[in-house]
């Protein structure tokens, strides 16, 4: 059997038959699902899992005034001185909602 791979911006048009596809497989009871090719899965399989690892949030963009002496701390540790930004930021919204 041959895999088929798409890219997101070139998937094909989903056409009547293929919405008609779909609604009738969302109408099925989980119970007429065959598992049978798929292996059980047990507590060992899930140890080295992470929730969220491949978690991406959706960046805004803003502009905001920071401290000069802040941005010149964030930008001599190297590139990429947003994301560190970002991260500080995300650490401290966290921080401040598990406090709560």
């Amino acid at each position: 059997m041959n895999m088929i791979r798409y890219k997101q911006g070139d998937l094909p048009p989903l056409t009547n038959e293929r919405k008609a596809k779909l609604a009738a497989l969302a109408q099925l009871p989980d119970e007429s699902i065959d598992f049978s090719d798929i292996s059980e899965t047990t507590a060992e399989d899930w140890i080295g899992a992470e929730r969220g690892r491949f978690y991406r949030p959706v960046k805004q963009q803003l502009t905001v005034r920071v401290d000069a002496d802040v941005v010149a701390w964030l930008k001599e540790q190297g590139k990429g001185y947003q994301s560190r930004l970002n991260k500080i930021l995300r650490q401290a919204m966290l921080d401040s909602k598990h406090a709560h």
